[in-house]
């Protein structure tokens, strides 16, 4: 990677790698009850994730999360890659901030206080595409 696009990326890299270090480490050790939680709440926007028993979602959930930080706090994985990878994770949780009753105002994309948590996953879709694009312009610049 040259140092440029290092210098333009590590921002971005660090503070949505960051987050996701930390949310992923969260979960590794969560209770039943915090498992639970989080599986009932996945499974009310996407129901295949019922196939999986609470613990087992948790574990996987925990895991994606700790591949995404690496992803993003090593440069050596390619922007484009890490971008990709950024953004499926943040339009998932932006879809259940979309479709789970009382995550936003009526008829508004205006979040309510219980949406907030999830409407702020905006900003990772952000820097997921920013790290897309930027990962695919340096390809097409490499190509010429």
């Amino acid at each position: 990677m040259n140092p440029r696009s290092l210098a333009r990326q590590l921002p971005l890299r660090l503070s949505a790698g960051a987050f996701l270090l930390n949310s992923g480490v969260s979960k590794v050790d969560a209770d039943e009850a915090t498992a639970g939680q989080l599986h009932g709440f996945a499974t009310g926007t996407y129901p295949f994730f019922g196939k999986l028993d609470a613990e087992r979602f948790t574990r996987l959930l925990s895991r994606v999360e700790l591949a995404l930080a690496g992803a993003l706090l090593l440069p050596v994985v390619p922007a484009a890659a890490a971008g990709a990878g950024l953004t499926a994770f943040s339009l998932g949780t932006l879809g259940l901030y979309l479709r789970t009753p009382g995550m936003r105002q009526e008829g508004s994309l205006r979040w309510t206080e219980q949406g907030l948590p999830l409407a702020k996953d905006v900003w990772m879709l952000g820097i997921g595409v920013s790290l897309l694009v930027d990962g695919l312009l340096q390809c097409g610049r490499r190509r010429r």
